[in-house]
């Protein structure tokens, strides 16, 4: 749905991007990570064809973005990482406004925008002017302008900037419901965190080069070279450091209050048998867990080059 070949943007004498190559299928949500100043919004604003590349070229739907710009256009949704409002006007005028500027017929238009309003959940805020909003709810909005043409594919710049826990909670929600409805999306943002609840993709820019990308899961495993078990007990127990130091494989112990963190280094299909010593010698065990890696550690470990 979406390919990348060769983009690179020059502005004068600085590289922003340098030759970017990525291809996200149908149905993925694909999570862009990197840095400020790493080339994220220069991508995204190529890809919605606010901006000529210096080299390459991209495809989005098999649309040449450079050559098939209006039909590009057609074929996907764009929400920038800012955007105006325009006074005076109520939330359902904005949508049709939106709907209008998309040729969708007046006739088609009442019901595009029940159906988006009821997807965003703005039905108590269809007659509210869009000035007066919350920033949760301009988002909102925001994105119910992005889905009245019912694009194909979602381009998303930091569409969770600055709101509330409850309000990215809500749209990393919605993400995973439009994934549901066929939508691919390709979204920009800094909490990594939630990117990787919602994300089956992902890719890292820094300095305008894409350092890795493809599976979250792969890219998650490839991180650690040994693996990590977390041990939470119903109470203390002074045996269990002991037990654990003497079992194969285990690097290092390290108690962290309730729980206590493991290193251990061998075959995966050992871990069980040290979860049943455990239980043999007596230990309470409130959770034995691997402990995978997560995004956070992706990002930070990749940049620093740890992960070929």
């Amino acid at each position: 749905m979406i390919r990348i070949e060769g983009f690179t943007k020059k502005f004068g004498d600085k590289t922003a991007v340098a030759n970017f190559n990525l291809h996200v299928e149908k149905g993925d949500i694909f999570g862009f990570i990197g840095p400020n100043g790493a080339g994220k919004t220069t991508t995204i604003r190529f890809l919605a064809t606010l901006l000529k590349p210096t080299a390459g070229e991209a495809w989005i739907n098999n649309y040449s973005v450079t050559k098939q710009p209006m039909e590009v256009r057609r074929s996907m949704g764009y929400m920038p990482d800012s955007f105006g409002v325009y006074e005076g006007m109520r939330v359902w005028e904005y949508l049709d406004f939106f709907a209008a500027a998309y040729n969708i017929k007046k006739e088609k238009r009442k019901q595009i925008i029940r159906d988006v309003i009821e997807l965003l959940d703005l039905n108590n805020k269809r007659d509210d002017f869009v000035e007066g909003l919350s920033r949760g709810m301009k988002q909102r909005l925001c994105l119910a302008k992005t889905l009245v043409h019912d694009p194909d594919v979602l381009i998303l710049d930091e569409p969770a900037s600055g709101l509330d826990p409850r309000a990215r909670h809500y749209i990393k929600e919605l993400l995973k419901e439009l994934q549901r409805m066929g939508k691919t999306i390709f979204i920009s943002s800094h909490i990594l965190a939630e990117l990787a609840d919602c994300c089956n993709k992902i890719g890292i820019i820094e300095r305008g080069v894409l350092l890795a990308s493809g599976d979250i899961k792969t890219i998650m495993s490839q991180v650690r070279e040994n693996i990590i078990l977390e041990i939470e007990l119903l109470q203390p127990d002074p045996r269990l450091e002991k037990i654990l130091w003497g079992f194969p494989g285990v690097q290092n112990v390290e108690a962290m209050g309730q729980v206590t963190r493991v290193e251990y280094q061998g075959d995966l299909r050992e871990i069980p048998k040290l979860h049943k010593k455990l239980i043999e010698e007596g230990v309470e065990l409130l959770y034995f867990r691997d402990l995978p890696a997560d995004l956070e550690e992706v990002f930070m470990k990749v940049t620093k080059g740890e992960v070929a």
